[in-house]
Formats: structure tokens, sequence, C-alpha cells
């Protein structure tokens, strides 16, 4: 039950929703989510924990960069997490947020 609550808490953030979004696309460093949200790193990694906590995210540490990556989920959470993601497609947040990414990594 207590995995199922948190899954759903870390849904439940516009910020938490917003990495997810992002990450989706791939591994990616926290220093360019901090560029994309435009917001300071401390937020960036509280919100980043608690997506570890909830188990949705994985991270890798390459040196003194974090590297995080969607976690392989079971078929009903994953079902769940792809359609949420879907849904946030047509927002317009979403949008500016997939334009500044593809400025920072490119």
């Amino acid at each position: 039950m207590r995995d199922l609550v948190l899954f759903h808490a870390a849904l439940a953030d516009a910020t938490r929703l917003r990495l997810l979004n992002l990450i989706k696309g791939g591994e990616i460093c926290v220093c360019h989510l901090q560029d994309v949200l435009q917001t300071n790193q401390p937020k960036i990694s509280r919100h980043l924990a608690y997506l570890r906590k909830a188990g949705l995210v994985d991270a890798r540490r390459d040196g003194r960069w974090t590297h995080y990556r969607l976690r392989k989920l079971e078929t009903g959470a994953e079902k769940m997490l792809t359609q949420t993601l879907a849904r946030m497609e047509t927002e317009p947040l979403i949008k500016k947020d997939g334009q500044r990414l593809k400025k920072v990594c490119c």
C-alpha cells in the first residue's frame, strides 16, 4: 500500500510531472533539467530524490554529474505513467519545456 501511495504522490506535483516528462525521452543530466525548468539545483534534486524513493527513476553517477532515467515499472504502473505523460503533452508549459530541452541538449 505504501508504494502505491508514494507512486500517486509523486505524480501529484507539477515540478515532478515536468521532470518525468523531460526524463521520458531518455537519460538526462541534472544540469540540463535545471536549465530547462529554470530553477535551482537543490529544488531539482529534492524532487528527483522523491521520484527515486517512489521508484519512478534511477540515477547514474558520471564523475560529478548525475544522470536520471525512467525506471522499468510493472505493467499497471507503466501504463498509468504513460497515460499521464501523454495527457500532459498538450500543456503549454510542457511544450515550452520541450523547446528549452532541445536548445540545452543540442
